[in-house]
């Protein structure tokens, strides 16, 4: 067949030339004024098509090729159509894309336009459905300053000339329906920059699943639906959340906690045939999540994250992620994961200059760029952006039921002059180094978190004194639930490196922390930042032989379980991992056949039944009525001796801390009540891998004042331990 010369003086009314060789060339800026139902006419551009044909009914009419690159025309039919596209031998009927009206609606258009839109994940991305008639999948995508965005994938061989979208001008919104498209279908976005320059293809930032690393496309599969089975945890979950409530959570990385056979990561599935009968068996309250959400790069573990809306493919279907937390919450167990909103990674097919502008993140790198790693920060102050991300935290809680996020890096983002030099950042309009968009950001996303999801909160990770961290919004806080103390964690982790010989000398490194412990919600972090980058593993961190290495960190576990705050400890810590974790291995679990490092589980097992066991270990953990010293003053034998108590007439509890290797017999303190004490838990039972030293059944307190209290205990402090005292 021989190809027409085109000859743009023929065209039909109301086509011009110029259109069409703007759509040829992919470069129109509004393809449905173009292509389509026109007055009458039916304009289909077919690249490689040697003939089409419109179908009506019965009846099939072809086409008149206007342009040999495939730009066909000719009289349309009034109602529905379909076209017949024939390339060399092969034909094939398709629905017209370019029929449809718009998914979109105006409501849409303007919410999302005002930065208000609290489901927008409903709207924008890829949905499967049924429109006007027609099964296929609408898709939308936020980029104001293209000058076109197209849809590309295998459906179409990835040519962006192909599907060009509608623009929602209101919204700077980009959306089509390609009709007999389906779930499963792999695809991006093809960007036309303003000044038509054709960016890298980008993944979809509201796309619900995305192939597995080292693939980088979005894939078609809807909102994620489960039929969920955890109306009782969900009922209650408000009570397992309080303040008052014991709150000890396991944090993990899905992809190294336990891996196959054959050193094969396993699936959500899997993870939970094995997790959840092991939480439960340990105690955990929670389990926490390293991030889950997608992430091209495997070594950041999650905390680099493309998609915002999509559990990692690494493991399985979102559905197969939401039926997980639906096992834990039936185990009664909470989920947490982490939530990065801090940052983002600046991978071609990502956010950054997703427009050909600084759409996401700001145009100055004094502002738009993270250096300590090498991320870009979000403009929080565009409306848009922070709708998206709020948009983000408000789906995990919705669509997959997790109980609370943890947010990562909070004090990067409350300030403009974290970890810069004094000319490497931008002052805010008064002057001062707080970041204003930030910080109404996250009482946003904390006061719409409190309000559409009653018994969820979030927990922040901040390193500073900022105020109020976990105070109401309404009272001047962030409106956060928790936050972690790192300055506990790092003075009692420098105090417990330290050699006992030398621990007398640094006492306050221990105690400093009951200053400021009831200034916040706090949670005690022994994370999975102080067992990687060279620091390794926690029992490594212990000094002395190993007897002393396991019982140094026997003692701070118990010290740490019976100090007010709530609980986190890293995979692994619970029995001891020698080596520095390794995100691309499993644990060592083999190193439970050492009596030591089987002792270490047992005794976290215990510490996790005692805490939920005794009011006066959790009720006040955020309350300083609920903490009195007894003795921080004796520095020479390096013993601290504090009370803990309850509000509901339960009985208190009374701590002692000997940390050097020294037994100590007849030691006396001072206790608030008279009658029969009892050990409750001691750090060196043999049980536990320890030397056994111990106290009697019950022990009479003497009725002789001492630490100012009127009662007094004569005790036998192990050596290296912590024990706890309980009134019979």
């Amino acid at each position: 067949m021989t190809d027409p010369v085109f000859h743009p003086e023929a065209l039909p009314k109301g086509l011009l030339a110029s259109d069409i060789d703007a759509i040829l060339r992919g470069q129109h800026h509004d393809p449905f004024a173009v292509l389509g139902p026109h007055d009458g006419q039916l304009r289909v551009f077919a690249p490689q098509a040697t003939s089409v044909s419109v179908i009506a009914g019965k009846t099939a009419k072809p086409l008149t090729r206007l342009h040999p690159e495939g730009f066909f025309c000719g009289p349309g039919p009034k109602g529905a159509y379909r076209l017949s596209i024939q390339s060399g031998d092969h034909t094939t009927q398709i629905e017209d894309p370019y029929r449809f009206p718009p998914v979109l609606g105006e409501l849409d258009e303007y919410l999302l336009a005002e930065g208000s839109h609290r489901r927008l994940y409903e709207r924008l991305g890829a949905h499967p459905l049924t429109h006007a008639g027609t099964d296929g999948v609408a898709f939308a995508v936020w980029a104001p300053n293209a000058r076109r965005v197209s849809v590309v994938g295998h459906f179409n061989a990835w040519d962006g000339r192909r599907h060009p979208m509608r623009k929602r001008h209101g919204a700077g919104i980009w959306e089509l329906f390609i009709p007999g498209l389906a779930r499963n279908e792999v695809y991006k976005y093809e960007v036309l920059s303003a000044y038509g320059e054709r960016l890298p293809l980008k993944a979809d930032p509201l796309g619900f699943a995305h192939e597995r690393s080292p693939d980088t496309a979005s894939v078609v599969h809807g909102l994620p639906t489960h039929d969920w089975s955890d109306a009782a945890w969900m009922a209650s979950r408000a009570s397992a959340q309080d303040s008052r409530a014991p709150i000890a959570i396991y944090e993990m990385h899905l992809g190294s906690w336990r891996r196959g056979g054959n050193g094969e990561i396993l699936t959500y599935d899997s993870i939970g045939d094995h997790l959840i009968p092991y939480l439960d068996r340990m105690g955990f309250t929670h389990v926490e999540f390293l991030p889950v959400t997608e992430h091209p790069f495997t070594g950041s573990w999650g905390y680099q994250p493309i998609g915002l809306f999509a559990p990692t493919s690494r493991f399985g279907t979102p559905e197969d992620f939401a039926r997980l937390v639906d096992r834990l919450h039936q185990a009664g167990i909470g989920v947490i994961v982490d939530w990065v909103p801090a940052h983002f990674p600046s991978d071609p097919h990502g956010l950054a200059r997703f427009d050909g502008t600084a759409l996401y993140e700001h145009e100055d790198p004094r502002q738009g760029f993270h250096q300590d790693w090498n991320t870009l920060i979000y403009n929080f102050g565009r409306r848009e952006v922070a709708n998206i991300l709020q948009a983000s935290a408000l789906f995990w809680l919705d669509r997959f039921h997790i109980d609370a996020l943890r947010v990562d890096a909070v004090a990067s983002m409350l300030y403009l002059d974290y970890s810069r030099q004094p000319d490497q950042w931008v002052p805010n309009r008064h002057g001062g180094n707080e970041n204003l968009e930030a910080i109404n950001f996250l009482r946003d996303v904390n006061t719409r978190v409190t309000a559409d999801h009653p018994g969820a909160i979030t927990i922040a990770e901040e390193s500073t004194a900022f105020p109020k961290v976990s105070r109401p919004v309404d009272q001047g806080g962030l409106g956060f639930g928790f936050k972690w103390n790192m300055g506990w964690m790092h003075d009692t982790l420098t105090y417990f490196r330290r050699d006992p010989i030398h621990r007398r000398h640094h006492q306050n490194e221990l105690v400093f922390g009951l200053s400021y412990a009831f200034s916040e919600h706090y949670v005690l972090p022994l994370s999975h930042d102080e067992v990687v980058h060279g620091k390794g593993s926690l029992i490594g961190q212990m000094p002395g032989d190993r007897w002393q290495t396991f019982a140094n960190l026997r003692a701070y576990y118990g010290f740490m379980w019976t100090h007010p705050g709530k609980k986190l400890l890293f995979m692994g810590n619970e029995f001891a991992q020698n080596r520095e974790w390794n995100h691309d291995q499993s644990l060592d679990w083999h190193l439970l056949d050492d009596p030591m490092h089987a002792g270490v589980q047992a005794l976290i097992a215990d510490l996790n039944l005692l805490y939920r066991d005794q009011p006066a270990l959790h009720r006040r953990d955020c309350d300083p009525d609920g903490f009195e010293w007894i003795d921080a003053s004796d520095t020479e034998n390096s013993v601290i001796v504090y009370l803990r108590k309850s509000d509901d007439g339960a009985p208190p509890v009374v701590v002692i801390c000997n940390l050097t290797p020294i037994l100590h017999e007849d030691y006396r303190i001072g206790v608030p009540l008279p009658g029969r004490w009892a050990e409750a838990l001691n750090t060196d039972a043999t049980r536990y891998g320890g030397s056994g030293a111990a106290n009697r059944a019950t022990l009479l307190a003497e009725t002789s004042p001492w630490q100012g209290r009127d009662h007094s205990l004569r005790l036998t402090l192990p050596p290296l331990a912590t024990i706890v005292m309980i009134p019979q």
